[in-house]
């Protein structure tokens, strides 16, 4: 199965300097649920410099900052204050209770970064964050390892996910990476660039597409920044996190 979720299956928002796509990739297949298994949510972000987002909680989400461009200033009730880079990401383990702000400096220009909310196993876990600085922004031709369940992975994520990302350069092609499982649904993100996949279908800025059960090949038509989620749909999963959980949930 491969099926595209497009820019119109987004919603998107907009509060002075910071704007937001939001994509609850579920409800872009029209599923009953909004996520996909532990993909809860992501959201594509612009920010001016200069932007506060001020100090507010999240809970039971397992959250990635990833830049790709900006520089912000990070603070929470953890006690920690640190910056992130497009090289230097953050996996904030929000579990039982977390509190957070995040400035954008001057000195790094526009913000462009997803904020990646993955669903825990099971609620309530203990807090923590995680900080990993890349030798480079970006890794070329060939699929990083980002975050994830196991060793092999620098940021830790409790559940059964595992992300990883590329620049595909103009003309090159890449297939998927080895998976840590049989039988994974994958969701390659879009992140800027025009993309074409077993030459019949083509993705752009912004849009996904999603893998069950088939080979693929993927072809940059230009320059593309990629971001591949695995999950396991079959997998213990907590559904009602403050943001990765299943909005269409009757409580």
């Amino acid at each position: 199965m491969l099926q595209i979720i497009s820019n119109q299956q987004k919603i998107v928002k907009k509060n002075g300097g910071f704007g937001i796509e939001i994509l609850f990739p579920g409800k872009g297949m029209g599923s009953e649920d909004s996520g996909i298994g532990t993909i809860g949510r992501i959201d594509q972000a612009t920010v001016t410099p200069g932007t506060l987002v001020p100090m507010h909680p999240h809970q039971n989400d397992e959250i990635l900052t990833y830049l790709r461009s900006g520089v912000v200033e990070h603070k929470d009730t953890e006690g920690n204050i640190e910056v992130i880079t497009n090289k230097r990401l953050m996996m904030m383990n929000a579990g039982s209770k977390f509190q957070h702000e995040e400035l954008v400096l001057p000195q790094g220009g526009v913000l462009t970064a997803l904020q990646i909310f993955i669903r825990p196993e099971t609620g309530g876990l203990k807090p923590k964050v995680q900080f990993h600085e890349f030798p480079d922004a970006v890794n070329l031709n060939d699929w990083r390892a980002v975050a994830g369940k196991g060793d092999a992975f620098p940021l830790q994520i409790r559940s059964s996910t595992w992300i990883y990302d590329m620049k595909l350069e103009q003309g090159k092609q890449q297939s998927l990476p080895v998976l840590q499982i049989t039988d994974a649904t994958c969701l390659v993100y879009v992140f800027d660039g025009s993309l074409g996949v077993n030459e019949n279908i083509n993705i752009q800025k912004g849009e996904s597409l999603v893998i069950e059960d088939e080979r693929i090949l993927l072809k940059a038509f230009e320059d593309c920044n990629l971001i591949l989620f695995v999950t396991d749909r079959n997998a213990r999963v907590f559904k009602d996190g403050m943001y990765s959980g299943n909005i269409n949930r009757t409580k």
